[in-house]
């Protein structure tokens, strides 16, 4: 039994916090389309609002300051167009499928997990530029208002925070407010430039500080050394997709148009704003140093504008507050947008890692307290190798991600669309992870002078270029197997079976582990079920599977051991830690050393902050786990108790129903010995009333009406006798040799005379290749076929009853149709209940022969069917096994029992039989005595065991007739004495009103040479004793039927009856019968057929009967 994991109430509660819209921003899921309801400006106005910051024109200065202006502009220019061509389809995907740019790398080649280490280069990315940002503004504040640097670092880092807790809302509305007075501001020092002059020629000729020869190679690797400090600036598409995933849908034409305009603004836009700041940065640069700014101070913005404001005004004040205020707007504006960004890369980064996730605001004061630390060892000095350094890693990154959405699905490489939910990726796809990693190794190898200068300058190209180009061979080589772990579901529910909260379809996925639906961030934060729903996705899983796939088993297992793990993870450490002491020893003699270690010392603080905020928040996330375990395992527990009770009290009642059930079959047995012993007297006499030719006519009507009605109360007797059984579990089954179509041609033969009589067409219809002998339960075949006909000629009025029979492949069809009344689509299933029959039927009916026949059936190894339309009649088809078996010698086609007219037995030939009848029921000896003793048999009676014993001493019958059930010792009992005395060899016939076939002694005690159950045919009891004795009966003499009515029945008689049969008066043609009857012109079946037509006002039939009986004269 599978047992649905369900989410505890504080699982629950914590999911919900962190569902908070309000606080997370969405973050970790997809944006949702109720969130896209700003307008496309807004979005626009937000997203451009970030270009603001004053790095650009740091980094323009310092690379012209550095390589000059012909350098500057040229990598400007060029890494500009990088810029937007990478930003493009970054931008197009992200705003198409709602995502930031952590859920776009998942689902463009990185996988779930691998994309932790995309997380951490953008979340790099944010604080690094955060703490340079701030560090303008910090000396901005120093520098204009006296704040020292360590008070200003504070400041600057504190006073995004509010901004930012609340979101994209807080931050529009802040972009919006402050963006004219920016742009004022901003447009002032170039406005001022044009009144006094823009000396254009003094920056155009600015050659920098190096290359004073002017060689081309040269001037290449400068190029190629600027343009790696540009090129830091890739991952800022990062932060311009955190806001264009709030554009909203488009929904028409003109929509669509606002939509890519917004989007090629916000967007790949960027860069073309961030070139002409950065132009803006050499040009002032100039223009601050022919001012007589120092080049160390010159590269700093703020004395940039400060010094353009300065030429046009007087007023120190004003200079101090114009530039101040525009200062700090510009770091302000970038630096809501880099913290609210580096809290959804470090949310990222660690609900995957640790499962756990403890809200946006958290990452939010984690990155600005990083940021704050750079800040304080002085990250502004050292701008051109830190950032130099940094371009590389965030380059390989960007061109795996590139490559696999323009390359990769183009060429169908890669799936379509974005799949960023954890229960449909790998934890690692090779395209993007090794592709990034490669392109980093190669790059930074490159940039150590490994390669030689010129691809050291040209570095920066490598690591794009290389991670480019290796996405799609990559993708290629694994056949992009490794992006999707399974399949989608096509629809699911909008409601999270955690946290009970609806989302967005593409944000809802179906949870094996808790058997529902579940959004995205709940799916991330489960730690407990452990990717059950794509086990082989795990990397663990993953990489046992390529190791054991790929090496020696011996090898493979080594390698996955846990020694192996321990060495290779303490390798690494050391490595690591190796690795770095040899830096700090390399540099001990260094004029800076002392800054050097406060560097080393804070990335080690940086590292061991992250390392024990996964420990802390892995901690917590197995703690939840290991108590949802332990809570779940008590409600298993529990279930498992509530199903031990549930189970024993099925026994009980189980036990009780099949107490219940015996009960029953004794009961029901009890009661047909009650019912069969009276009902046996009863239709005996009725057969031998019937066949006395004293008997009056009129009376013949109604014996002949008690005799069949005792036929159907002893089949209804049989039929509640077989679903006991059959319940019980004690229906026996027998494999007979039959004769099939002889078996079928008996059968029809019973039901053609009463399809007659009720004026019904009766066809049969045999398969060609119907076989001569198969192999069956011949009763209960035969139950199965008449049980069949009866109903369909019982529900039949007008029209015919077929039957058709089917063989193939030893597989028998038959099937019984009918034109009757059909059954309605409410009682189709009802009818096959015990004692169930057609509402508003008027037919009479015992209501079990189609249970009993579909429970024989069943049990048979068939099946049955039923087709039926309401007024035009019914279909019932059976499918049983009947094996074929060869003819064996001596068989004839004909069957070795043909079915006879009966005839009345007069006697038999040889000596007089004497029979010993022992029953206590009077009327049963006074029965047999009366059918017997007019044959010559000697009939001698007994009531009980002991009178026969007694009688045995005087006396040798030739049979015994025995009914099991006698007072004090039974007829078994008496049987088997009788087997241990003298007699034998003397035949016995044990007959009972209990009918069970286990009674009927089996070959190995032979108690009894035959057993008949009451009530039975007077005419098989005299043809089994005749068998049993081997005695040749006489019968009475039997001249044809046609030509006896037609000696007895006078032409004049026969044309009175046809008159009043053809004028339809019934009561004139009955007394009539009645007349003739009393004469003695009319007797015997036909006196019966007439009278039974009668009865029905079958007039028309009467009348074609007697004219054939005419016919048959002539």
């Amino acid at each position: 039994m599978a047992t649905t994991y369900r989410a505890t109430k504080e699982k629950r509660q914590y999911n919900r916090w962190v569902a908070n819209e309000t606080k997370e921003d969405f973050a970790l899921r997809f944006t949702a389309h109720r969130a896209r309801r700003w307008s496309f400006a807004r979005v626009t106005n937000t997203a451009i609002g970030s270009i603001s910051f004053l790095a650009l024109e740091a980094i323009g200065g310092a690379i012209t300051l550095s390589y000059g202006f012909d350098i500057a502009v040229t990598a400007i220019m060029l890494v500009g167009a990088f810029l937007f061509l990478t930003a493009l389809p970054i931008s197009y995907y992200a705003a198409r499928y709602g995502v930031d740019i952590d859920l776009l790398t998942r689902g463009a080649g990185f996988g779930y997990i691998g994309s932790t280490i995309t997380s951490l280069i953008y979340a790099t990315f944010t604080f690094i530029f955060f703490a340079l940002e701030a560090a303008i503004l910090a000396l901005a504040l120093d520098y204009s208002l006296g704040i020292p640097l360590v008070v200003g670092y504070l400041i600057s880092a504190i006073v995004v925070i509010p901004l930012v807790i609340n979101g994209f809302s807080k931050i529009s509305a802040f972009q919006a407010w402050t963006q004219p007075l920016w742009v004022l501001l901003h447009i002032a020092p170039f406005i001022i430039l044009g009144v006094v002059g823009y000396d254009v020629a003094a920056w155009s000729s600015f050659e920098g500080n190096a290359d004073p020869e002017g060689a081309t190679s040269s001037k290449l690797i400068m190029l190629g050394a600027a343009s790696g400090v540009i090129f830091s600036l890739i991952a800022q598409v990062g932060e311009q997709v955190d806001y264009l995933r709030f554009l909203p849908v488009p929904r028409t034409r003109v929509e669509r148009r606002r939509w890519w305009a917004s989007l090629l603004v916000a967007g790949p836009g960027w860069s073309i704003l961030g070139m002409l700041k950065m132009l803006a940065g050499s040009y002032l640069v100039v223009i601050a140093i022919a001012n007589g700014v120092p080049e160390a101070q010159a590269t700093d913005p703020t004395r940039m504008y400060e010094t353009v404001f300065e030429m046009a005004l007087q007023s120190p004040w004003a200079v101090l507050l114009l530039t101040s205020t525009f200062v700090i707007l510009s770091q302000l504006k970038i630096n809501v947008t880099n913290a609210y960004a580096g809290s959804i890369a470090w949310s990222n980064f660690f609900s995957r890692l640790t499962h756990a996730h403890p809200g946006r605001v958290v990452w939010l004061v984690f990155n600005v307290g990083i940021a704050l630390m750079l800040m304080e060892l002085g990250v502004f000095g050292a701008l051109e190798a830190t950032l130099a350094l940094y371009s590389h890693v965030a380059l390989a990154w960007i061109g795996a991600l590139v490559a696999d959405l323009i390359v990769n699905k183009p060429l169908g490489l890669s799936p379509p669309g974005i799949e960023f939910r954890r229960a449909h990726l790998y934890d690692f796809n090779p395209v993007g992870i090794v592709s990034t990693a490669t392109a980093c190794l190669l790059s930074l190898l490159a940039f150590g002078g490994v390669f030689g200068p010129m691809i050291e300058a040209l570095s920066s190209f490598v690591a794009l270029g290389s991670s480019f180009l290796l996405a799609p061979v990559i993708a290629w080589a694994t056949d992009g197997r490794y992006y999707i772990a399974r399949p989608a579901p096509v629809d699911v529910a909008r409601t999270c079976i955690v946290c009970d909260y609806s989302f967005d379809p593409p944000d809802m996925t179906h949870c094996p582990f808790h058997s529902g639906p579940i959004c995205s961030l709940c799916c991330t934060l489960d730690s407990a079920c452990r990717d059950s729903c794509k086990p082989h996705a795990r990397l663990d899983n993953a990489t046992r599977s390529l190791l054991t796939r790929r090496l020696p088993a011996p090898v493979a297992q080594a390698l996955m051991s846990r020694m192996s793990r321990f060495v290779l993870s303490t390798t690494f450490i050391g490595a690591a830690f190796g690795g770095l002491l040899l830096f700090v020893r390399d540099l001990r003699y260094a004029e800076n050393f002392d800054a050097i270690l406060w560097v080393v010392f804070t990335m080690v603080l940086i590292v061991s902050g992250i390392t024990v905020w996964m420990y802390l928040l892995i901690s917590e996330s197995q703690r939840q786990a290991r108590n949802e375990a332990e809570k779940q395992t008590e409600r298993l527990l529990f279930e498992v108790r509530a199903h031990e009770r549930t189970d024993k009290e099925l026994q009980q009642a189980k036990e009780k129903a099949e107490a219940a059930n015996l009960a029953k079959t004794r009961y029901m047995t009890g009661l047909s010995h009650e019912l069969r012993t009276p009902l046996n007297s009863i239709y005996g006499f009725a057969q031998i009333l019937e066949r006395d030719e004293d008997m009056p006519a009129r009376r013949l009507n109604a014996i002949t009406t008690i005799r069949r009605s005792s036929e159907h109360l002893a089949g209804l007797i049989e039929g509640l006798l077989d679903i006991s059984r059959i319940e019980a579990g004690r229906l026996k089954l027998s494999r007979d040799r039959i004769n099939l179509r002889v078996f079928l041609q008996q059968v029809s033969s019973i039901f053609e005379e009463a399809a007659r009589e009720k004026n019904l067409s009766f066809d049969m219809e045999t398969s060609k290749v119907l076989p001569v002998w198969v192999t069956f339960d011949e009763k209960r075949l035969r139950q199965i076929i008449i049980n069949l006909l009866s109903n369909a000629i019982r529900y039949t009025d007008t029209g015919e009853v077929s039957m058709r029979i089917k063989y193939r492949n030893e597989v028998a069809v038959i099937e019984v149709s009918d034109t009757g009344c059909g059954i309605p689509e409410a009682d189709r299933a009802r009818i096959w209940e015990p004692f169930e029959r057609g509402k508003g039927s008027q037919v009479q009916g015992s209501g079990l022969g189609l249970t009993i026949t579909k429970l024989l059936v069943e049990i048979l190894g068939g099946e049955i069917e039923m087709e039926s339309v309401e007024g035009k009649g019914s279909l019932f088809r059976v499918r049983v096994m009947l094996p074929a078996v060869p003819m064996d010698t001596g068989d004839s086609l004909a069957g070795t029992a043909v079915e006879t007219e009966p005839v009345a037995v007069s006697g038999f030939v040889g000596s007089r039989k004497t029979l010993l009848i022992v029953d206590d029921d009077l009327n049963h000896l006074s029965l047999v005595d009366n059918f017997l003793s007019p044959m010559g048999f000697g009939v001698l009676t007994a009531t009980s065991a002991e009178q026969a014993m007694g009688m045995l001493e005087d006396i040798t019958p030739d049979l015994f007739v025995l009914d099991i059930d006698l007072p004090g010792l039974d007829g078994y009992s008496l049987a088997e004495k009788l087997r241990q005395g003298a007699h034998r060899s003397s035949p016995i016939i044990m007959i009972s009103g209990h009918a069970m076939d286990g009674h009927i002694p089996t070959p190995e005690v032979p108690l009894c040479d035959a057993f008949i159950a009451k009530p039975y045919n007077l005419d098989d009891l005299l043809l089994r004793i005749a068998e049993i004795l081997r005695l040749d009966l006489t019968y009475k003499e039997a001249p044809d039927l046609k030509a006896k009515q037609t000696t007895e029945l006078s032409e004049a008689d026969r044309r009175d009856l046809i008159t009043l049969a053809r004028n339809g008066m019934a009561r004139a043609l009955t007394d009539r019968i009645a007349e003739m009857a009393e004469r003695g012109c009319l007797r015997g079946p036909m006196l019966v057929r007439l009278n039974k037509m009668v009865s029905v006002f079958d007039l028309p039939g009467i009348a074609d009967v007697l004219e054939e009986v005419t016919d048959a004269a002539r």
